[in-house]
């Protein structure tokens, strides 16, 4: 009886063992996909970064045509090209930096901030959890 029990724990070692392998295997096979994938995603994203900043210049250069004649008075005019040189700004940005160099960026930001990065992105949450429903 005893070997039976010595058989039936040696049995189940190696079944553990085995599964503990594929497990760690899967794990590999998943981490190698998903990194695969993440740079999929920066290669492309790198690849519309110029035609990103194009349109954030052009929007600027379209704000900065119509600030003047905006109804508000030098205020609002004031406010329109702040805004469309916050934009020509970031056009420059992300024309210069890789998305790389731009997470890198953004990481600093929010371990400097974490206050109003949390609220960013409680506001976009929101933001985006009301574009998707269905009222």
């Amino acid at each position: 009886m005893p070997e039976n029990i010595t058989m039936t724990k040696n049995a189940a070692s190696e079944a553990s063992s085995d599964l503990g392998q594929k497990l760690s295997n899967v794990s590999v096979d998943v981490k190698t996909k998903a990194t695969e994938l993440g740079r999929v995603a920066v290669d492309k994203v790198d690849e519309n970064r110029d035609a990103a900043a194009s349109g954030l210049e052009s929007a600027a250069s379209k704000i900065h045509e119509k600030a003047d004649s905006l109804p508000g008075g030098k205020n609002a005019s004031k406010v329109a090209h702040v805004t469309a040189d916050k934009l020509s700004a970031t056009a420059n940005y992300i024309r210069e930096h890789d998305v790389d160099s731009m997470m890198s960026d953004m990481s600093r930001l929010v371990k400097n901030n974490p206050g109003p990065a949390l609220l960013g992105a409680a506001i976009l949450g929101f933001i985006i959890a009301r574009s998707l429903s269905d009222d």
